[in-house]
């Protein structure tokens, strides 16, 4: 009798395992699209690194000069010191 219950019961803990292994929290689909979603995420964390990276920049201009302000004024707001003279180039397509 125990000789049938023993590989009864190795095979129900077999079907246990794989079923845990398909279907149960930590199951292949879900480490799968956890490393899709990681992979979504890192590419996410890198662009905002870089738009970080860029902002601060552009404070540490702003903080040692006045030379971006004058650019950023320029090219925003059409700044033009006294003494200069404005000239705009259109160009026309032929």
């Amino acid at each position: 009798m125990a000789s049938r219950f023993v590989p009864g019961f190795l095979i129900a803990l077999l079907v246990v395992v794989q079923a845990q292994l398909w279907f149960g929290r930590g199951s292949l689909p879900q480490v799968n699209h956890m490393r899709k979603e990681l992979a979504q995420l890192e590419v996410a964390n890198r662009e905002a690194q870089q738009r970080n990276s860029q902002i601060a920049n552009e404070v540490r201009d702003l903080q040692e000069g006045l030379e971006m302000v004058e650019e950023l004024a320029r090219q925003d707001l059409g700044m033009v010191k006294p003494n200069e003279i404005f000239v705009q180039i259109a160009h026309t397509r032929q």
